[in-house]
């Protein structure tokens, strides 16, 4: 079993060079660029990593893409019945949100656009 495991990944890396993938010209002599991971605690960010390299998101950031595909569905959206459920949708995500970051999320940020939402909606 492991001959066979050592045999594909031979192949595999016989194929990769073939193919130009291990190239790294452009960071010869330079070096590697730094991950910004400040936010992510230093026992986790292996496991973050890890994760990031897999294509797995930490909770948090999957949560913050959701959110910023609603502001962006509102920003086109002219129905005020999809509008008022998205915006219902968002104060659910907004609220896991600060559940996931265990203190609460600063909506003054984006106060201004929550404003001119608010405003665009006439629902009775």
């Amino acid at each position: 079993m492991i001959d066979a495991i050592r045999i594909i990944a031979e192949r595999k890396i016989a194929e990769a060079i073939r193919e130009g993938s291990f190239n790294t010209t452009a960071l010869h002599g330079k070096p590697l660029p730094e991950e910004n991971n400040g936010h992510v605690p230093a026992d986790l960010r292996m496991a973050y990593k890890i994760l990031k390299n897999a294509g797995f998101l930490p909770p948090e950031i999957e949560t913050r893409k959701e959110i910023h595909q609603i502001q962006e569905l509102l920003a086109v959206t002219s129905d005020e019945h999809v509008r008022l459920k998205q915006l219902k949708k968002l104060e659910v995500l907004l609220r896991k949100l600060s559940d996931q970051r265990q203190r609460p999320v600063n909506l003054e940020v984006d106060a201004e656009y929550y404003r001119k939402v608010a405003a665009k909606i006439t629902v009775g």
